[in-house]
């Protein structure tokens, strides 16, 4: 029997491309959209508080934005976990001219501060305010301008993609990072009216226009939730077809599974993972996280988890976000040992046997790591993993979709039973 399951819209694109179309005069309309997902929600609830209108359609996987009434308005609370609140600024400045926004949250993998969006709205003419409960940024209109990022920002390129989308004039953005995700959000803004120009990878030209039309658009699929349910399968022995996978944004990613001995089936839009494909058992291997087209530091819990099966020793590196270890040691609970991670630098040692443990959650990718290793330690015992809507957090139909593949996922007072 194989058993498929489809891949959401990127959480990475839709959580900025709903924010993004906050800018637009009409109404606003994406498709494979992950209605699901705890950050997307959360940011729905923001944007009705605040005046607009958000509606998600869970079973036809589309999102519906009215932003023309959304107005700035002093909340009773501000108590908005998602990490991209910075993104909803240039709606709110467009509409009203000002923005109070609450401060960014998110996973704490090391220092993840927002002086980077500071930078684009005074650089852009803004005045900006740090509140005891919310962050304040005024400006009857931005002005385009210049920003030079001192390092390589996907955060802050898209800050600058949006703000400068409403920006009188020419605002050029060096710098920049261009993942696929804000390739993402670079065609949802040209397709509402802006004009946008990217030279290589770093340098981007943008000129925004007075009104902007609305849209219909499509999200990118997840590649960071392909290669998840990808790694699951060849972890659990299962014949699993992955539908709607993004293999034009994953090539490298998916030549180092190739590298570690998995083979797959595919065609354009799909990989079939069966037992035939890794025959041999999976090889150890080394690999360094870094920017696209390479393994980002999002997958790289994964990849440890598939080490843990691998013949032998692997090692990982992770210099971009080497704090993004504390999600080992809780994996570790459901090994009899193999993992050692200090300053970016992961050993991991093969092969492993999962066994039930009881866990917390830390990083989103990490939780959703530990969730699976709760998953193959089979039906040994209980296992338990507390703050579970970490991992709800990043991926769209989560439990649905684990129950499609025969597992029941019961969650009480925030904890995941396995």
């Amino acid at each position: 029997m194989i058993n498929r399951i489809r891949v959401s819209g990127a959480k990475n694109s839709a959580t900025r491309v709903l924010a993004a179309s906050l800018i637009s005069d009409e109404k606003c309309t994406l498709i494979n959209f992950p209605t699901e997902l705890v950050d997307a929600n959360h940011k729905k609830r923001f944007i009705n508080n605040m005046g607009g209108i958000v509606s998600f359609n869970s079973l036809n996987e589309t999102a519906l934005i009215e932003s023309v009434s959304f107005n700035d308005e002093i909340l009773s609370s501000y108590d908005y976990p998602i990490r991209t609140t910075y993104l909803l600024v240039p709606g709110l400045l467009k509409k009203n001219g000002i923005a109070r926004i609450p401060y960014p949250g998110g996973c704490k993998i090391g220092h993840r501060g927002y002086d980077l969006h500071i930078m684009v709205w005074e650089s852009l003419g803004a005045v900006v305010t740090e509140k005891k409960d919310y962050i304040e940024v005024v400006a009857s209109e931005l002005k385009g301008n210049t920003i030079n990022f001192p390092i390589s920002t996907i955060g802050g390129t898209e800050s600058a993609l949006i703000c400068g989308s409403i920006a009188i004039g020419e605002t050029i953005i060096k710098n920049a990072y261009v993942s696929p995700e804000v390739n993402d959000l670079i065609a949802f803004l040209k397709s509402i009216g802006v004009q946008i120009e990217v030279h290589g990878n770093s340098y981007i030209r943008v000129v925004g226009n007075k009104y902007l039309r609305g849209t219909s658009f499509e999200i990118m699929p997840d590649r960071i939730e392909a290669i998840t349910w990808i790694i699951f399968a060849v972890l659990s022995g299962r014949n699993l077809q992955i539908d709607n996978v993004p293999f034009r944004e994953m090539a490298v990613p998916l030549l180092h599974l190739k590298d570690a001995g998995i083979d797959y089936y595919s065609n354009n839009t799909s990989v079939l993972i069966t037992e035939e494909n890794y025959t041999r058992g999976i090889q150890p291997f080394e690999l360094a996280t870094g920017t696209h087209p390479g393994i980002i530091s999002d997958m790289q819990p994964f990849y440890v988890l598939l080490g843990l099966k691998a013949n032998g020793i692997s090692r990982i590196y992770d210099y971009r976000y080497p704090e993004r270890i504390a999600y080992l040691k809780e994996l570790q609970k459901f090994t009899s040992g193999g993992l050692e991670g200090i300053s970016g630098k992961i050993t991991i040692n093969g092969v492993q046997n999962f066994k039930p443990a009881e866990a917390d959650s830390t990083d989103l990718r990490g939780s959703m790591a530990v969730l699976m290793a709760a998953l193959l330690s089979g039906n040994n015992g209980e296992s338990i993993i507390h703050n579970i809507s970490m991992a709800l957090r990043g991926y769209n139909k989560l439990e649905n979709k684990l129950n499609q593949l025969g597992y029941k996922l019961k969650i009480e007072n925030g904890s995941a039973i396995i």
